[in-house]
């Protein structure tokens, strides 16, 4: 794997915690919820992903319903 291949998955990784995070802490601490999404929107804008492709795109299974995807 690149150097490039292995930033693009790191970011995606990343994307996809701070997606998690948003999603989970979105009642209890909107202000944070926000600031996270907006940290993972960030980091796929790059690649031109939407939230939703985020676990194709590595190869694992969805971690949240697709319901859930969209702010």
């Amino acid at each position: 794997m690149s150097a490039t291949s292995h930033q693009k998955r790191d970011d995606l990784l990343t994307a996809l915690a701070l997606t998690e995070l948003s999603v989970h802490y979105e009642q209890a601490n909107p202000e944070l919820a926000n600031r996270a999404w907006q940290l993972a929107a960030d980091r796929l804008i790059e690649y031109d992903i939407q939230p939703s492709e985020i676990a194709a795109e590595l190869e694992i299974g969805e971690s949240l319903p697709p319901g859930e995807w969209h702010r």
